[in-house]
């Protein structure tokens, strides 16, 4: 199985390029930290190198920056070119199934950003807003299960685990 899930903040803007064939995809690399290991020592920070495809590609290169923390699912892929000065260069990427967008380094209270995201009004959309008036009103007194039958006793015994 080959299955990776990461939790890290971009470590610089994505790159958005086009193949040939018109298909999106984006390069990022995500900043992970990695627990120290010693009673004295510091926590390690790993840069690991993310592929995404398509339309996620491009939402990616769109609301992500550097700084924005996300969540990557996916799977690690190995692959190998020929460089301009004739080496052979190898590369591992954690290719994208899944990107979760969980914030940005703005939203970061423990962040020096100067962006005050906590004092700026709240956009609202009219045709969306649910006011109180119109919400159904529900008697909580009364059993929601009383129309399911009746009451059933089980045991210790009946139970699996």
């Amino acid at each position: 199985m080959n299955k990776v899930i990461l939790i890290g903040r971009l470590a610089r803007d994505p790159e958005l390029r086009t193949t040939s064939s018109g298909v999106s995809m984006v390069r990022f690399t995500v900043a992970v930290s990695r627990p120290a290991t010693a009673p004295n020592s510091h926590p390690q920070t790993d840069f690991i190198s993310c592929i995404a495809w398509r339309r996620q590609a491009e939402n990616i290169a769109k609301y992500c920056f550097k700084g924005s923390q996300v969540a990557v699912d996916g799977r690690i892929q190995t692959g190998s070119y020929d460089g301009n000065d004739g080496q052979r260069h190898y590369t591992t990427d954690v290719v994208a199934d899944n990107v979760t967008f969980l914030g940005s380094k703005a939203n970061n209270p423990n962040s020096q950003s100067n962006n005050d995201f906590e004092n700026q009004p709240m956009q609202t959309y009219p045709e969306n807003d649910i006011s109180p008036a119109s919400m159904p009103t529900m008697d909580i007194t009364e059993d929601p299960f009383k129309e399911f039958g009746q009451e059933i006793a089980l045991t210790d015994d009946d139970l699996p685990f």
